[in-house]
């Protein structure tokens, strides 16, 4: 399971939602409207030449592990540190959210819009598709939500965990996670997620859940050049 999770963005790509992304042998990224991750075999030594055909000027991916220099044709737009976080704690005892809603095509705007408000990772229009999303409303507005991303053999990724800056406090993102959490052990998946590392409220959250750190990577936000010609 530790190699999976070591290099869970190519892992992925490559293997379970192989069918959800494009590129070759050597580079990989979720299909447009997918969230915007790459992945490489070897991710400290990335071949963003094999990728480059397969993305449009203007796109913005995130990589992990890597820390070199911008390769030809590409820009760093950001760069920091996330923790890695894999579940080491006891199945819940029941669901913890009985009464959220699961999420599907038909909530695919508002699930993007607040992805856009509270920006708990790379999101895209058909990230509810990777996996089980579930929700709560205030009448017909989705206020919180929490579901699952990557996935390799064994492992299932918690993501898109928030909640609207006016219902916070509620224990919405918490009830959620536990729901999903418990489905996926129930499945016989280890749950894992990724947080920044300037995220402490989060981090100590989801110790205290039962998370424990499994290593901490370089992260960055980079785009295709359009000024580029190779």
């Amino acid at each position: 399971m530790a190699p999976l999770l070591d290099n869970i963005f190519w892992n992925t790509l490559n293997g379970t939602h192989a069918h959800l992304a494009t590129g070759t042998d050597a580079a990989r990224r979720y299909a447009p409207g997918f969230s915007p991750i790459v992945g490489f075999p070897d991710p400290q030594r990335p071949d963003f030449a094999a990728l480059l055909p397969f993305c449009e000027p203007g796109e913005r991916f995130y990589c992990d592990a890597w820390s070199g220099p911008a390769p030809a044709g590409w820009r760093i737009e950001a760069e920091s540190t996330m923790v890695r976080m894999i579940w080491d704690g006891l199945m819940p005892e029941r669901d913890e959210a009985p009464d959220a809603i699961q999420l599907d095509a038909s909530h695919a705007g508002q699930a993007l819009a607040l992805a856009l408000l509270t920006r708990p990772g790379p999101f895209g229009p058909r990230t509810i598709e990777l996996g089980e999303y579930f929700g709560y409303f205030e009448g017909d507005r989705l206020v919180a939500m929490a579901g699952e991303r990557m996935a390799a053999p064994g492992l299932h990724e918690i993501s898109g965990v928030c909640t609207h800056p006016d219902h916070q406090g509620r224990g919405y993102a918490r009830r959620l996670m536990l729901k999903l959490i418990r489905r996926q052990l129930l499945r016989g998946e280890t749950p894992f997620l990724h947080v920044m590392r300037a995220n402490e409220a989060a981090h100590g959250l989801y110790l205290r859940m039962g998370f424990r750190d499994y290593c901490e990577t370089v992260v960055r936000v980079v785009t295709p050049d359009a000024r580029y010609v190779p």
